[in-house]
This record gives C-alpha cells, structure tokens and sequence, in this order.
C-alpha cells in the first residue's frame, strides 16, 4: 500500500489522537489478557480525531499483547498507509472496518473477534438467546450479516452495512463470529466482553441438555433499556457512559504492563 497523507481538521484537541492510540492499544492488551484474541488475526480499529476517512489498526503479524500506541497503523478507507511503517494491515480486517468506518460516522471504534463461544453462536441457527441477563443488552438490538467466505472483497462493505444499519452497535457475522462498534474504545471493548460472555452462557445452557427458563417480552426489552441507562446514571451530563468501567479495566493492565503507552 503507497504512503498518503491526508490533514485531519485544525479544530483537533492537542493530544486527541495520542489518547486515542494509547486506548486503542490498551483494547488490543485487554482483549489478548481476556483469551479473547486469535493469534495475529482479527482486528480493532478507531477512527483518527477530527477525520471521517482515515483509522488506526493493528499492524498485521503482531500479537495483539505486544500493540503499542506507537506501532499502530494510520490508514485510510481508500486502502492507503497515511503514515511511514514498516507494516502492512490485515487485508481482510481493512475490508470489515473501512466498510463500518465509511458507513457509521458514530462508529469510533470497531471490534472484531474469532472466539470460541462467539464462532459457535454465529454457527447456530437461532442465533444469539435471549437466556441470560447479559444476552438481553442485545435484545432485538444485534445485526446479523452472511458469510461470504473471507471478507477480501471490497463489494461485501455494502452488504456488511446495509446488515450493521444505521443503529446498531453489534453484529454477529454468521459462521465467523462477533463485530461490536461504539462511540469510544471503551464502549466497543465493554460491548463485546458482555457479548463475548452472553455467547459463553448460552454454549454452557445449551450444552447441558436442559430446558432453558423463558423470560417474557416485555421483561426482556426492559432490560436491555436498563443496560442503555445504567452507566449514565452518577455521571457528567454529555460524558462517555463506558469511562467508569474502562478505567477500571485499564488498571488490568497497570503498573505492571503499562508499555502498551510506548
């Protein structure tokens, strides 16, 4: 991929896309310190402050527990490396996050993962259940796109959006596994770990053979209202609801594993 440079807008804060790679990196170490990552492949991306056509992604071959903000990949929906590196990116993970990037403006950050759990939901016919509590923040609220085998054509993007919509903030990509976007890093990664843990109850449940205790509609939809209201509650008024728990998670990964700042 040719080198590119493009001018985000002047009206940046100093230091914006700095945070935003030290979180990007540190998704990139939490997801790898929760089992949730496949060796180099799948991928997170955030938008780059201040642009709607450039993203940082994870520099394709490294393992997701060695990210840095520094190593990460600047690139734009066209395909073109807008920085100098010595690395390429996951054509395959261009395909899915220039796709969302280029669709959903709100779309700050977008997570894809191969888990185990996660695969074997997206096999099923049924999809994911409404049978436990972290299953119901999704309720009648997840995307479902088809497999088209690798995602290494770029006329699957239309398809792949028009699926995702205008709203919706998870999506389960049929035999292949999880997609979750957000208005941060944080709310992508918190979304996917309760995603991530929805599926594994629901393997666990179906694999015991037993019937599973059913839960009213309206139940249900209340639920996934109270998830939509629960972290704005005790917090500034136009603040990022997900900052609570991303701080807390992020001391995960401190002091002891604090280079992902390098």
């Amino acid at each position: 991929m040719a080198l590119h440079a493009l001018k985000p807008s002047a009206c940046v804060p100093p230091g914006a896309e700095r945070r935003v790679r030290e979180d990007l990196a540190a998704a990139y170490r939490l997801i790898a310190l929760f089992g949730l990552d496949d060796s180099i492949y799948t991928h997170i991306s955030a938008r780059v402050p201040g642009t709607h056509d450039q993203f940082l992604i994870n520099p394709f071959g490294m393992l997701f527990q060695n990210i840095t903000a520094s190593s990460l990949v600047k690139i734009d929906t066209e395909g073109r490396i807008v920085e100098p590196t010595e690395y390429s990116v996951n054509p395959a993970g261009f395909t899915i996050h220039s796709a969302v990037h280029m669709a959903r403006h709100d779309a700050e950050c977008v997570l894809h993962t191969h888990t185990v759990a996660g695969v074997a939901v997206a096999s099923l016919e049924c999809g994911l259940q409404p049978c436990n509590q972290w299953a119901l923040q999704f309720h009648d609220r997840v995307a479902y796109h088809e497999y088209e085998g690798i995602a290494l054509d770029h006329g699957e993007r239309e398809r792949l959006t028009a699926d995702l919509g205008p709203t919706a903030k998870a999506m389960i990509l049929r035999n292949h596994g999880l997609l979750t976007c957000g208005g941060s890093v944080a709310e992508a990664l918190i979304l996917m770990l309760n995603l991530e843990r929805a599926c594994r109850v629901q393997m666990a449940i179906q694999a015991s053979g037993q019937a599973v205790h059913p839960l009213p509609r309206e139940v249900c939809e209340l639920t996934a209202r109270q998830y939509e209201a629960w972290d704005t509650q005790g917090q500034p008024t136009g603040s990022d609801p997900y900052q609570r728990e991303w701080q807390a998670l992020r001391q995960r990964l401190e002091p002891a594993v604090s280079s992902y700042r390098d």
